[in-house]
């Protein structure tokens, strides 16, 4: 039996979660009766009544690299094992508006995912794959606007009907401020391009997610699960805001608004911090007149984490994922994207991208955790965490908003600080081992080296840039420059630029054209 006094000793230590908040040794009671239906206002338990049993989550591998004709292969690849949708990764040049044959591009075409430069990359990117009969989300934001366009042009060569296109583009540009640097316009700028989109696909595309707003990236910067739901909560109000200064109907956008959520390890928290984001975001657009249930339900895709993954002992990567994986499943996402156990070293191989999508197939017909829904609601430490993240989200939105909102936030550094300094405790824990990563800083063992990564060769950058010379020696160049001064024309003026940028790729005008454009207008932003 143990004594009185190791007993005492235990109820002294202290337990937190890793957004600091204190858990205790047992829970005994609810704070407050768990009765509402998923489904329903504020939708904490989820956003439709019957959740998996009747419908699986997106199954949604996110891929791209090299060239074009690689990555359709890759998509192609993943397609015949079961993936439900498609999720395009585009390489750094494309995501900063410059096309290959840039000196900006120089040893970063196809790095970390694929070179687009004009529509006829999009052609070939996309042979094959009807795009009225899947769902496609873009990770791009500066450049959106460019990509998007590119997509509506390939999807009216191939004859499908706008209105039944769906897919997203992430779009979301104030956490690249904040978190990530793929910027190129100054942040009132890029809210105007953002704030296009929105008003244009509001009448050509209906259908499709105008905006994904991205906590992933903020937690990847080193944000704690309370940071990102508070500053992507904050992020997506000004979306809202600056949609209804625009004229456009609460009701109608938001229901195009979804979220991008990341997926750490501590299980619980992770659950918590998906049911608290919907239950704030419901009450964030009922509270700016959204009064039709569709815009106040915030629907996300979850990805696992990125930097938990680790070099040391990559094999650890796949139990990681599956936790995380599950607290995605657990906590409701409508679409889910496994990480490679050997993302940590490059781009996941054909082998580690296909046992990632297997993990998420095995949790949906394996694991019995999709037969009822919010599985984990009622239980007594859940539902207090659920609580507690959702107060310490609040003082982090209320502190935003007393600053100006997020743009002002972003604009003064608060949130880059805030970001930063939880990153530096969260790695001096990890080096005084008071924060135990396995085969990282605890059971640790000397390995051999990993091989059988995925390289991409530097030779695809000339390929590329043969490409461009040939399609610039075959376009209508007149037409072009024509289009370019009217792009130039209308960013001035103020008029929606979708679609002279949708005609300019019709024509192909290549993505650095387009960019460089809006450059010579709207300039550059500088920290």
């Amino acid at each position: 039996m143990e004594s009185p006094k190791k007993a005492a000793e235990k109820e002294l230590k202290s337990y937190v979660t890793d957004s600091g908040i204190e858990i205790k040794r047992i829970y005994k009671e609810l704070n407050h009766a768990v009765k509402e239906d998923a489904g329903e206002f504020p939708f904490t338990r989820g956003v439709h009544s019957s959740m998996y049993r009747d419908k699986l989550w997106t199954m949604r591998q996110y891929a791209g690299f090299s060239t074009a004709q690689e990555s359709n292969k890759r998509y192609h690849y993943l397609l015949k094992q079961g993936t439900t949708g498609l999720s395009v990764a585009f390489d750094l040049p494309t995501q900063i508006g410059y096309d290959s044959d840039h000196d900006m591009a120089d040893g970063e075409v196809g790095k970390v995912g694929v070179a687009i430069d004009s529509l006829q990359d999009m052609e070939v990117l996309f042979d094959g794959i009807p795009l009225q009969g899947i769902t496609t989300s873009m990770t791009i934001n500066a450049t959106a606007y460019i990509l998007l366009a590119m997509y509506i042009a390939l999807a009216r060569k191939q004859g499908a009907d706008l209105k039944k296109i769906s897919g997203t583009v992430q779009n979301d540009i104030l956490k690249e401020y904040a978190a990530r640097g793929t910027y190129i316009y100054p942040p009132k700028q890029s809210m105007r391009l953002i704030t296009d989109i929105f008003e244009y696909c509001s009448k050509e595309l209906p259908s499709w997610n105008t905006i994904s707003v991205s906590g992933y990236h903020i937690r990847e910067a080193g944000s704690t699960a309370v940071q990102e739901v508070a500053f992507t909560l904050s992020n997506g109000k000004s979306y809202l805001k600056a949609a209804m200064d625009r004229g456009l109907d609460i009701n109608v956008f938001a229901r195009r608004i979804s979220f991008f959520f990341n997926a750490h390890n501590n299980l619980f928290e992770e659950v918590a911090k998906f049911r608290a984001a919907r239950r704030m975001w419901s009450a964030i657009t009922r509270n700016l007149g959204a009064t039709d249930p569709r815009a106040q339900m915030l629907r996300f895709h979850t990805q696992t984490g990125g930097s938990t993954l680790t070099a040391q002992q990559p094999m650890n990567n796949i139990v990681r994922v599956t936790i995380q994986a599950m607290a995605a499943v657990l906590g409701g996402t409508q679409s889910l994207h496994t990480n490679g156990y050997d993302e940590a070293l490059s781009l996941p191989t054909e082998t580690a991208a296909g046992l990632a999508l297997r993990t998420q197939q095995v949790i949906a017909h394996e694991s019995g955790i999709t037969q009822t829904v919010d599985p984990l609601g009622g239980s007594f430490f859940v539902e207090q965490l659920t609580d507690e993240l959702e107060a310490a989200a609040w003082k982090y939105i209320e502190k935003i908003d007393a600053i100006g909102g997020a743009v002002q936030a972003i604009e003064e550094g608060f949130m880059q600080d805030e970001i930063a300094r939880s990153a530096y405790v969260c790695q001096k824990e990890i080096e005084q081992d008071q924060k135990i990563i396995v085969g990282v800083n605890k059971f640790t063992a000397n390995e051999k080296d990993h091989t059988g990564i995925l390289k991409v060769d530097d030779s695809i950058r000339q390929g590329q840039v043969e490409k461009l010379k040939a399609l610039r020696a075959m376009r209508d160049n007149n037409a072009i420059n024509t289009l370019i001064e009217k792009i130039e024309m209308q960013a001035r003026s103020g008029e929606n630029l979708m679609p002279v940028v949708v005609e300019a790729v019709e024509q192909y005008a290549t993505l650095g054209e387009i960019a460089d454009a809006l450059r010579r207008v709207f300039g550059e932003y500088k920290i």
